[in-house]
């Protein structure tokens, strides 16, 4: 299986209709798609790796430098009252390092509480492409 991650990176399969919103050294700050949820950011790893363990100390120094700037960037624009951050990398094809930044807002329904939040990933009401794309622009930006 092709990892879908490393696709989108390189530019020959983008998974996000939006610019990324950041590109470091080792990390690039992209917004999951396809969602339902604005503000559902991923920070993929630039270069393929399937575990944690296999980070070096200069990728996990860059991670710990952009949680609290990708955290800050979801309590203000989104106005989350809790953010999720999750990495488990196990979808087929996305077996690719990758932490997940999600918004919780106060008024989430109980049925996407918790790891259900991937309930509003897919293609049911999905942003659309063009508003997605602009959000991304206004999110590099702010970052």
């Amino acid at each position: 299986m092709e990892c879908k991650s490393c696709a989108s990176l390189s530019g020959a399969q983008r998974i996000s209709p939006g610019p990324p919103i950041y590109k470091g050294r080792y990390w690039t700050l992209e917004h999951a798609y396809p969602t339902r949820l604005m503000g559902w950011l991923v920070l993929v790893l630039n270069r393929h790796a399937t575990a944690l363990h296999e980070l070096t100390v200069e990728e996990f120094t860059e991670f710990h430098l952009l949680i609290p700037q990708i955290i800050t960037l979801l309590q203000i624009k989104f106005s989350s009252t809790k953010e999720y951050i999750l990495c488990l990398a196990e979808k087929e094809g996305f077996e690719h390092v990758h932490v997940h930044f999600i918004p919780r807002a106060a008024d989430l329904p109980d049925e996407f509480k918790g790891t259900k939040i991937f309930g509003l990933m897919g293609e049911d009401g999905r942003i659309p492409e063009v508003e997605l794309a602009a959000l991304c622009e206004e999110l590099q930006e702010l970052f």
